[in-house]
């Protein structure tokens, strides 16, 4: 019998501060069938490499109507795991969720802005060289956030959210124990706690809205400590022989990103207070950079021989860096500190299958943090590949009570214009 999706605000009493890791029997059956080396090693050490697992099957019923049930394993709400580039997802879902709010007339997600400085450290931005227009948006800022995880994007979108309501609005969702306190710029906690002042702008250059500086006073709650490694390199690349300290940094448990994507790919799968206050264009916006490959995209022009169709797709990378055509992923990634994750939701059109997975772990043998001597590409990535391939393997083969009609969103995806001489971009920061 499926199980129906319960709040959140349920799950997370459940997993007070003392969880304890869980694993669903079903799991173990499916890793049991993964078949590389490198998954058996991970596999068979669980805690040294922190991995966490959830696996999200999807039923439908007469009337095609999809009902959602998780399963774990070594899942622990409180078993830290750095998101890195994850926390772009909830931002652009925010983003857009604001700008609607607003409510002001002609003001959407391709205005045009500019970002001024008020506070040391603060950088203005006053163009986007990869933006067809030449000009910042919200619109180019998701794209990059997702097409290949560029960093900046996340910076302007914290910057335009602002670090108070990032956080407020999200636990008002139900997400009680995520954290988001930092910008990818090295800052200390009180040059996070401000915001740039932004302009808005229309086509013809007026002003349409004026957004001020803001600083977020509420103290955050870090009397939870996580501490992870043996040393560290510092900022002058000393070696410090104690555990890095994540404590003030970014944290959001793996189910909230689980979560989070399918509040926007299945809105009313979800409770109501869940649900982001989005559009029907711009839940189309997301959906379509959550899952098109840079070799599709036009602006921004990627160099797709180094950011291939598989390059943030790590249930799918193998050496072919190449996706199946009748596959579609529409996930996030993010990678740092050794951890790498992704959470995903697979839609195989040929075989009318879907499904979500979620996976993070550790890959950083000598134990040091910031020497950027990590495992990703003769660990981590090859592990997520042959899981990612093991789940879904499974799918094809699972009985299910109704044969689910499968479409896919309706989407259009874009084709890279050939007689486009401009040089790809090859540097990005991500």
């Amino acid at each position: 019998m499926v199980r129906k999706i319960i709040p959140l605000i349920t799950i997370f009493i459940s997993t007070g501060s003392f969880a304890q890791s869980k694993t669903d029997s079903l799991m173990l059956h499916i890793l049991e069938q993964a078949q590389s080396a490198v998954s058996k090693q991970v596999l068979q050490d669980p805690k040294t490499y922190r991995l966490q697992i959830i696996y999200t099957q999807i039923n439908r019923n007469l009337q095609n109507k999809p009902s959602f049930k998780n399963y774990y394993y070594h899942y622990n709400v409180n078993d830290y795991f750095n998101p890195a580039s994850m926390v772009k997802m909830p931002l652009a879902f925010l983003s857009l969720e604001k700008l609607n709010r607003l409510k002001i007339s002609g003001l959407n997600k391709f205005s045009a802005m500019a970002f001024d400085s008020s506070y040391p450290g603060q950088k203005a931005m006053l163009r986007d060289s990869v933006a067809e227009d030449g000009l910042p948006s919200i619109a180019t800022f998701i794209k990059r956030a997702f097409l290949i995880s560029e960093n900046d994007p996340y910076n302007r979108m914290y910057q335009f959210i602002g670090q108070e309501a990032i956080n407020k609005t999200l636990k008002d969702k139900g997400y009680q124990l995520l954290r988001i306190t930092r910008q990818f710029m090295g800052f200390n906690e009180e040059q996070n706690r401000h915001t740039n002042p932004i302009r808005f702008f229309d086509k013809q250059g007026k002003l349409i809205y004026d957004q001020p500086a803001a600083y977020h006073q509420k103290p955050f709650d870090f009397s939870m400590e996580f501490k992870i490694g043996k040393g560290y390199l510092n900022k002058k690349d000393s070696l410090i022989n104690e555990p890095f300290d994540f404590t003030k940094h970014n944290y959001v448990p793996l189910e909230y990103f689980q979560q989070l994507l399918q509040s926007v790919l299945f809105p009313s799968s979800v409770p109501i207070k869940q649900r982001f206050d989005l559009g029907k264009n711009d839940r189309n916006f997301l959906l379509q950079y959550l899952s098109q490959y840079p070799s599709e995209t036009n602006y921004p022009k990627y160099d797709d021989s180094l950011f291939f169709d598989s390059y943030v797709k790590f249930f799918f990378q193998d050496s072919t860096h190449r996706m199946p055509d009748h596959i579609r992923v529409f996930n996030k990634v993010g990678w740092a500190y050794g951890f790498l994750t992704d959470v995903s939701y697979v839609l195989d059109i040929k075989n009318n299958i879907e499904y979500m997975l979620s996976a993070t772990l550790y890959a950083n043998k000598d134990g040091i943090l910031n020497d950027d001597k990590y495992e990703y590409e003769t660990i981590g990535l090859p592990f997520l590949n042959d899981i990612g391939r093991t789940f879904y393997r499974y799918e094809l083969s699972r009985n299910r009570k109704y044969r689910p009609k499968l479409s896919g969103f309706g989407l259009i995806y874009e084709t890279r214009n050939k007689n486009d001489k401009r040089i790809g971009i090859k540097q990005v920061d991500n």
